[in-house]
């Protein structure tokens, strides 16, 4: 960000506009952000089509947002297994992937392997004969970024919202809405219930609920001065559910883009997907939706050369006929 200074860029720009954005775009401050992150965001806004849409799920994640996901690959006769987490990445002497061993004691074979997990829990699993190789080597730059999500219900009806996401200038929140206009499911005429997100958090991660919600009505009474006093002498909390995140998206400082692998990796058969991964939409949702896409187009166009590994994989495992 030191660039703004030498554009002349006055300090307003960045205490009204920068400091909103880069909370917004990767839940850190403006001396932390890449300026690449903000370029490119801001060219997506300005040459997409709907590229500064906003839209929310009419209800929560697990049903509105897993559960279809779930239905569309049973219906294909795939398997969602919960609850089996990745324990190591066995190889096979070429230092190929053997199988996926996971933490109930099976293991999961197949002609192509695809590891979606976090950029911070798939280092972990990175086995150790793959450390040196520079496109896994690289990835230790890429680091998550700890984010709270605070959920908290009053007793009236905000005046000041709308149904729609809005950015703050607080010091402590980032992007919030009042999910009782903005989700069908929260829906409520009598009174709001507000999503926020807390960041930067990593001060914040290991304190308690208790005082994460006493600094986020501090920042909402600066917010609504006239609805909300941090004595809750005005509206009441009802109840506040609060969501602790350690490592979430990838943090985009300077220098970190050249480190963002490609989906297909040099290892036959194995293959990343995660916001981390390069694709156009940076650290986001979005991004992690169409690093799954181009994955599945690495699968299917290296489909000859899978399909010929698992025919030799079948011949050097068919037992050998001896002659009498």
């Amino acid at each position: 960000m030191d660039g703004k200074a030498a554009q002349g860029v006055p300090d307003r720009v960045n205490d009204e506009v920068f400091i909103a954005m880069s909370k917004a775009l990767n839940f850190i401050n403006p001396d932390e952000l890449s300026m690449q992150c903000i370029l490119i965001a801001l060219n997506r806004f300005l040459q997409e089509k709907h590229g500064s849409k906003m839209a929310f799920l009419d209800g929560n994640p697990p049903e509105r947002l897993c559960m279809p996901i779930v239905n569309h690959i049973q219906s294909l006769g795939g398997e969602v297994r919960l609850n089996s987490r990745i324990q190591k990445i066995e190889l096979n002497p070429d230092g190929t992937v053997k199988h996926f061993a996971l933490t109930d004691g099976t293991q999961i074979t197949g002609d192509a392997y695809v590891c979606a997990a976090p950029v911070d829990i798939f280092k972990l699993l990175v086995p150790q004969e793959w450390r040196e190789i520079s496109y896994f080597k690289r990835l230790d730059k890429l680091v998550g970024v700890p984010v709270i999500n605070v959920h908290i219900w009053f007793d009236r009806k905000l005046k000041n919202t709308y149904d729609h996401l809005l950015f703050s200038r607080s010091s402590l929140l980032s992007v919030y809405a009042d999910m009782s206009l903005a989700c069908k499911e929260y829906y409520d005429p009598n009174r709001s219930m507000l999503e926020l997100v807390f960041a930067p958090a990593e001060e914040w991660i290991g304190r308690s609920d208790t005082e994460i919600i006493e600094a986020t009505m501090l920042e909402l009474a600066k917010l609504f001065p006239d609805e909300i006093a941090a004595d809750q002498s005005k509206a009441k909390i009802l109840k506040y559910h609060v969501v602790k995140t350690p490592r979430s998206v990838y943090k985009t400082v300077p220098n970190c883009e050249p480190c963002r692998p490609l989906q297909r990796s040099p290892i036959e058969g194995f293959y990343l997907a995660g916001d981390y991964t390069k694709q156009k939409y940076l650290a986001s949702m979005e991004g992690a939706v169409l690093s799954g896409k181009f994955c599945a187009q690495s699968i299917v166009q290296d489909s000859k050369m899978l399909s010929r590994r698992s025919q030799e994989s079948l011949q050097s495992e068919a037992p050998v006929a001896s002659q009498l």
